[in-house]
């Protein structure tokens, strides 16, 4: 189950409502800099913009690569730890808008995770350390550390000790 508040909107679906929930210069300047940074290509120039702007903690020798879409509504909710890959046109989102309740939750990415391209992280999801997730993958659960996910819906391939064993096994070829 994914982590994330839940609040209910009278009326309208909860995207008629979202100026009530988010400022609406704060979605402008939000937009303004996600664009600068996706279409960027240089990675330490992208996660300043990130940290300085869009208050994201983004850790050291991170690598957001071309086309990446961070939450344009709440990217506060985003970390990202060291020394991790999160792929081409990947979206991560801390927010959904619903009929009749819209949800924030954070979005944990450990260290050295690998995200593959076109890949979508629904909020409420933390990644843990070392994880691969697999190209066009929709990661609507948490994934553990060290495990190599995949698919839509998204399932374990290899657990943290398969992949060491794996490893393993290719030392010896």
């Amino acid at each position: 189950m994914r982590k994330t508040e839940r609040f209910p909107v009278k009326g309208a679906n909860s995207l008629w409502h979202i100026y009530q929930t988010v400022p609406f210069f704060k979605v402008v300047k939000n937009f303004v800099v996600i664009q600068l940074a996706r279409y960027t290509p240089f990675l330490s120039v992208k996660n300043w913009l990130y940290r300085t702007f869009l208050r994201m903690n983004v850790g050291d020798q991170t690598a957001f690569a071309l086309m990446v879409m961070v939450d344009i509504m709440f990217p506060e909710r985003i970390k990202v730890g060291r020394n991790s890959v999160i792929g081409y046109n990947t979206t991560i989102l801390a927010h959904e808008y619903l009929i009749e309740e819209y949800r924030l939750g954070d979005v944990i990415i450990g260290d050295e995770v690998l995200i593959g391209a076109n890949t979508t992280i629904l909020p409420g999801v933390t990644i843990g350390e070392g994880a691969m997730v697999s190209a066009g993958t929709l990661v609507h659960k948490d994934v553990p550390a060290g495990a190599f996910v995949g698919g839509n819906p998204m399932r374990i391939i290899y657990t943290k000790e398969q992949m060491e064993e794996r490893k393993r096994n290719e030392e010896r070829i």
